[in-house]
């Protein structure tokens, strides 16, 4: 049996990540508690994970436990800014108070402004469908930047703004009051603005931040090699979902199947690229479905999925996300910002993630520039439209006792993170199913 250790860089980042809607409870004065209310959801958020109630500790003290030494997390803009004209200190002092602890555990912090939430004011004025959203977005990173400053030096914008554009104004999923595709791209064009405001805005409060955005990339293959509508279909769907906010970055103008705005205030605006991936999507020409412009995405056939069917576990689709990013924004700092599975009894997970670890150390080893890499997620949490029926967690969670249960693939990270690498040993331990795959003779 061949025994080897894919190591990785020295001061590589592991960590996890999680979103503040999603962990910490009780986040009443958003457009997501609203929906929620409104039944759009599958369940409620609740307590979520009692984070705003101080359980954020204990769940870093056992992510720096189990060698982690980075976490990603975000701030509520409804709780800073509770209404147009008043700031919440004390909201402000509850996220310093994170970033100190994340400090005092030797863990490097990274901050995302915008995850999926929005005030309920902005909300009520239609949020990012209008351009003095923009102004609105810079102000408020002003001041929670000012704020926290002292404490982190790595900020991400906006998280998927591709996903918040595209379900809720696309696909209804996510709270929205108008849909449309035409409507889904002045969204994505706003955050665009509002995305370079920020950039310029954070850089101007501190010179040596680093700041970038996180992009959901999904890699994506036509159903029938053959068949020319498949091609273009495939085509139109892999540039409306994954190129918008990417060219206009690159190159200073929006380009998807449906738009073309010029922004050029955004070309060049990030020190970073945030990578998120999940799996990949095979395409087709569907003539019943216009919503989504005549296609149709289901997962490959034989594929290893998820508890639900929401998930499938495509290792390579990782390292071809990874070399869009590298051909899309040569030489650019690479972090994985997301990349995790769904799976409550957790017969899944340990493979799929030491078989993503293993595609990322291939790029490493390309001399691609991954700096970093934060597993979705440290503790099952509320995850939006589908609520609680998905379990992402290393950590278990009991919603109804806030009880935390460990499940394997808890160990299994630690370890990785621990070494700064994936061994041959870790493997065989916790998913010898795919030995072969990883450790060929």
């Amino acid at each position: 049996m061949p025994q080897a250790t894919y190591h990785f860089p020295r001061g590589f980042l592991w960590g996890t990540a999680t979103a503040a809607h999603q962990v910490e409870g009780n986040n009443t004065n958003n457009q997501w508690w609203k929906w929620e209310q409104d039944g759009h959801t599958n369940g409620t958020s609740g307590l979520a994970c009692d984070w705003w109630g101080g359980r954020w500790k204990e769940d870093l003290d056992r992510a720096a436990e189990s060698g982690q030494n980075a976490h990603r997390f975000s701030v509520e803009w409804s709780r800073i800014q509770p209404t147009p004209d008043s700031w919440d200190e004390h909201a402000l002092e509850r996220y310093r108070n994170m970033l100190r602890g994340l400090k005092e555990r030797g863990m490097t912090p990274m901050v995302t402004l915008h995850h999926f939430s929005d005030p309920l004011w902005l909300y009520e004025k239609d949020g990012w469908e209008h351009e003095e959203v923009v102004a609105l977005f810079e102000k408020f990173v002003r001041r929670t930047v000012e704020a926290l400053k002292e404490y982190c030096t790595l900020w991400c914008t906006i998280n998927e703004p591709n996903v918040y554009a595209l379900s809720g104004y696309v696909a209804g999923d996510f709270p929205t009051k108008r849909r449309g595709v035409n409507v889904a791209m002045q969204v994505m064009a706003n955050m665009l603005r509002g995305h370079a405001a920020a950039y310029r805005a954070i850089h101007e409060i501190q010179p040596e931040a680093r700041v970038g955005f996180a992009h959901h990339h999904r890699p994506m293959v036509a159903k029938r090699a053959w068949s020319p509508l498949d091609l273009l279909m495939r085509k139109i769907r892999y540039d409306g979902i994954n190129m918008g906010f990417p060219s206009a970055i690159s190159t200073g103008v929006m380009r998807t199947p449906v738009a073309k705005v010029s922004i050029p205030e955004a070309k060049g605006t990030q020190d970073f690229l945030g990578l998120n991936y999940y799996s990949v999507d095979m395409v087709s020409f569907d003539i019943t479905n216009p919503k989504e412009l005549f296609t149709h995405s289901e997962c490959p056939p034989g594929s290893d999925m998820s508890d639900t069917g929401f998930i499938a576990n495509i290792p390579t689709g990782l390292f071809d996300s990874i070399k869009w990013a590298t051909r899309t924004f040569p030489n650019l700092p690479i972090i994985i910002t997301e990349n995790g599975v769904e799976d409550a009894d957790d017969h899944m997970r340990p493979r799929y993630i030491a078989q993503h670890i293993h595609q990322m150390w291939r790029t490493v080893n390309f001399n691609w520039p991954v700096k970093g890499y934060f597993h979705w997620s440290l503790v099952d949490n509320f995850e939006w439209e589908r609520g609680w029926t998905q379990r992402f967690g290393l950590w278990g969670l009991d919603v109804e006792t806030q009880k935390r249960i460990k499940r394997p693939s808890a160990d299994l990270y630690a370890e990785i993170c621990k070494e700064n690498g994936l061994s041959s040993e870790m493997v065989q331990k916790y998913c010898p199913e795919v030995f072969d795959k990883l450790f060929p003779v």
